[in-house]
C-alpha cells in the first residue's frame, strides 16, 4: 500500500510526553488490576503493550480513556488531564471487538464519519474538513473503494481496517489499539502495520496491545511488559529476550487481593 505523505494532517505535538502515567493504581473492589504503573510515551512513537490475559492491558486502556477511575495516581495526555483530553479529541480508541449490529444499514463512510463527531458540534453537520478527513482515513487503510459498502458485507479484516480508519479520522494525537491484528489475515496485518508506522511518522503516538510477538519489532519502537505493573519498558528486542518474557508469561495471572 502506498500513499502520498501528508504532513499537514499531522497532530500538534505536545510540549511534554504524549502519555504519562504516574503511579497509576486501579482497583475493582478488593482486586488490584494495576499497581503503581509508571509510563511515559513520547510523540511519534509506537509502543507495544505485551502481557498475558488478565495482566491489566484492558484496564490500562480504560484508565487512559477515563472509563475507570484510578484508586491512586494520575493520567495525563499531552500534558492535560483525561477530561480535557477527551473533550478536545486528543485520544482515540480502537477496541478489540466492536459492539455493532452488522445488519444495520450503515455504510463504511458513515462509520468512519463517526470519528469526526467530536469536531462537529451538537448538530453533527459534516463540513468539508470532515469529508476530507474521512477520505484521507479510508485511503490510508486501503478502503476507499468500499466507502459505500454496507459494513456487514465486509470481511473481518476489512471491518478492522474501517474501525482503524475511524480512529484516524478523529485525528487524535494519541491512539490506543487493542489487539488490532486479532482475526485478520496476513495481508491485512502487513497493511495495518504500514498504516500504523505511517501515523507515527506523521507525529501520532500509538499504544498497541498485542499478542503478536513475532511482529513486535516490525511494528514497535518500544514495548512494555505488563503484569499488573510494568515489568519492563524497553526496546522490542529487550522485551523479547526469553528471560524477560518469562517474567511476564511465567508469572501467575491470579488477581492480587487487597490486604
Amino acid at each position: 500500500m502506498t500513499r502520498s505523505h501528508t504532513p499537514h494532517l499531522a497532530p500538534d505535538r505536545p510540549s511534554g510526553p504524549a502519555l504519562r502515567l504516574d503511579h497509576l493504581t486501579v482497583r475493582y473492589d478488593t482486586v488490584v488490576a494495576l499497581d503503581g504503573v509508571n509510563l511515559e510515551l513520547d510523540p511519534g512513537r509506537v509502543c507495544g503493550l505485551v502481557g498475558t490475559n488478565g495482566s491489566g492491558k484492558s484496564t490500562l486502556f480504560k484508565a487512559v480513556m477515563g472509563l475507570v477511575k484510578p484508586y491512586e495516581g494520575e493520567v495525563t495526555i499531552g500534558g492535560i488531564g483525561i477530561t480535557a483530553a477527551r473533550k478536545s479529541g486528543a485520544v482515540a480508541y480502537v477496541p478489540q471487538a466492536e459492539g455493532v449490529d452488522w445488519d444495520f444499514p450503515v455504510g463504511v463512510r458513515d462509520v468512519v464519519m463517526t470519528g469526526r463527531y467530536g469536531h462537529q458540534g451538537w448538530m453533527r453537520r459534516a463540513r468539508r474538513v470532515d469529508h476530507e478527513a474521512v477520505a484521507d482515513a479510508l485511503e490510508r487503510v486501503g478502503m476507499t473503494a468500499f466507502a459505500h459498502r454496507q459494513i456487514g458485507q465486509l470481511s473481518g479484516g476489512q471491518r478492522k481496517r474501517v474501525f482503524v480508519a475511524r480512529a484516524i479520522a478523529q485525528r487524535a494525537p494519541l491512539l490506543l489499539l487493542d489487539e488490532p491484528f486479532a482475526g485478520v489475515d496476513t495481508t491485512t496485518q502487513v497493511a495495518l502495520t504500514e498504516v500504523l508506522r505511517d501515523l507515527a511518522a506523521d507525529g501520532h503516538t500509538l499504544l498497541v496491545a498485542t499478542h503478536d510477538l513475532a511482529g513486535l519489532s516490525q511494528l514497535c519502537d518500544e514495548a512494555v511488559l505488563l503484569q499488573g505493573r510494568v515489568i519492563l519498558h524497553g526496546t522490542p528486542d529487550e522485551v523479547l529476550l526469553p528471560e524477560n518474557l518469562a517474567r511476564a508469561f511465567g508469572a501467575s495471572t491470579e488477581p492480587q487481593e487487597v490486604a
